[in-house]
């Protein structure tokens, strides 16, 4: 969405990547001049999100100097956006003072994002000389499993009692606001801490000022455990169209909360993971810029070693079927066809399936229901194209049964792999795998080798060879 420019630049309206990639280009050369003020100054009206942008794109050694003109508040919010293999490369370059500066005051939900990623005994001094507070917090969190609730929470949020009056509790706010990441809700607990109730900042204003918390908070609670899937948490924030989501431990207890912001991060970490699933690839953290080409080619080897070894299968089918293919050379020129097609619609069954099952709009007890509708659809599209393919086989080869074997085989393939691309996400799922390791390049190649072997089974039958 376009947006105007900090006044510094040309006043005109450009999109927020157009500026950033202007305030890169103007930082990198005032950089390279050695004109740190002029750098410094241009840096100014740019907000912490478009600074972190920019310094990504920077040569790698000058990022740190970059990084080092910023003040020391302006520092922690703009690491806080940095990608993590930035963060631990600035890591690597400040003295150690500089780097405890910046860690103690980020948020404790990013500090332990960032610790994930560093080596364990550089965690582990940072761990010692954070302050007490900040050391407890980023060790609680870090206590639970990755990709659950309690890993992405944060700790800094407002509770308050529910006997306050509105008045009391907008003095609450004002005092806590620069410790607290959200102060749009408030979290009225008991003596133990457990949660009884939400507050949201709009209820504090239309009250009067002398009503009781405990009058106008809401009982029906929304809330997530610490061992919640970050997948489903991300669901109810978006279910309910929440901006944060209390976090309880097993005893009810209010430990943290998880705001839309890192929500927003769980959806982009979980979509890439999917994309790159659906694509026969090992997810990988860093950005494609920030991947080396070594790092880039381990990542994709072992699944394309994986669909080289599936796809020998359809070369066996071929040998064992090469009587065929000697007396009637033609049907060669058409297993590309065959295949391809047979390989899309099997990928877009998989696709339709795997994003119903992550969306939890369908699950293995619909599963029959699902394939009987994919199956269905596999008919109409294999008698469509399979009519098409008669005609064209006819007008490229002149021989009516070569025609009628490509088309009733491509029928069956079409049927193959709708059946195929629908029922194995469903059958990884039962067993305990990600239905998106049933990627698009895993089917094709399921369907090449079935593929292939009907295609030449009817040959057999229909030419009589």
């Amino acid at each position: 969405m376009a947006e105007n420019p900090p006044s510094s630049f040309p006043q005109t309206r450009i999109s927020r990547q157009e500026l950033v990639d202007l305030v890169r280009s103007q930082l990198e050369a005032l950089l390279q001049q050695e004109n740190f003020q002029g750098a410094k100054a241009l840096l100014v009206p740019v907000q912490p999100a478009d600074i972190a942008q920019a310094i990504e794109y920077l040569p790698e050694k000058m990022q740190a100097i970059a990084f080092r003109l910023l003040s020391k508040q302006e520092a922690i919010e703009v690491y806080e956006y940095l990608d993590s293999s930035v963060q631990q490369s600035l890591i690597a370059e400040f003295k150690h003072q500089e780097v405890l500066d910046v860690i103690d005051k980020m948020s404790p939900d990013d500090r332990a994002r960032l610790f994930d990623e560093l080596p364990a005994k550089v965690v582990q001094r940072l761990l010692q000389q954070l302050s007490p507070t900040e050391r407890e917090a980023t060790a609680l969190i870090l206590g639970y499993k990755e990709a659950t609730a309690g890993r992405i929470m944060t700790t800094e949020y407002l509770s308050v009692k529910e006997d306050l009056t509105v008045t009391q509790a907008i003095e609450r706010i004002r005092a806590l606001a620069s410790t607290s990441e959200m102060i749009y809700y408030l979290y009225v607990t008991d003596r133990e801490r457990r949660l009884t109730g939400t507050v949201s900042f709009r209820d504090l204003v239309i009250a009067q000022p002398e009503q009781r918390l405990g009058e106008i908070m809401t009982r029906d609670l929304v809330l997530v455990h610490t061992d919640t899937d970050q997948e489903e948490v991300a669901q109810t924030i978006q279910r309910y169209d929440l901006v944060a989501l209390p976090v309880v431990d097993t005893e009810e207890r209010l430990v943290g909360i998880v705001t839309v912001d890192d929500v927003l991060d769980v959806l982009e970490q979980e979509t890439t993971e999917d994309i790159y699933k659906l694509g026969g690839l090992e997810a990988g953290g860093d950005s494609y810029f920030q991947t080396d080409v070594l790092t880039a080619a381990r990542k994709r080897v072992v699944w394309l070693f994986v669909l080289l070894i599936a796809n020998t299968g359809t070369t066996a089918v071929i040998s064992s079927q090469e009587g065929v293919l000697e007396k009637v050379v033609a049907l060669a020129a058409f297993i590309p066809l065959l295949i391809d097609a047979g390989g899309n619609v099997g990928a877009q069954s998989s696709t339709v399936v795997i994003r119903g099952l992550n969306l939890k709009e369908v699950g293995i007890k619909k599963a029959l229901q699902v394939i009987t509708r994919e199956t269905i659809t596999g008919v109409l599209l294999g008698l469509m194209l399979g009519i098409a393919v008669i005609f064209w086989a006819y007008f490229l080869e002149g021989n009516l049964q070569i025609a009628i074997t490509v088309g009733t085989s491509l029928l069956a393939i079409v049927i193959l792999a709708a059946i195929s691309g629908s029922g194995l996400p469903f059958l990884f799922g039962a067993i305990g795998l990600d239905p998106a390791l049933m990627s698009a390049p895993f089917i094709t190649s399921v369907v090449d080798v079935l593929g292939v072997f009907i295609y030449l089974m009817l040959a057999r039958a229909i030419l009589q060879i």
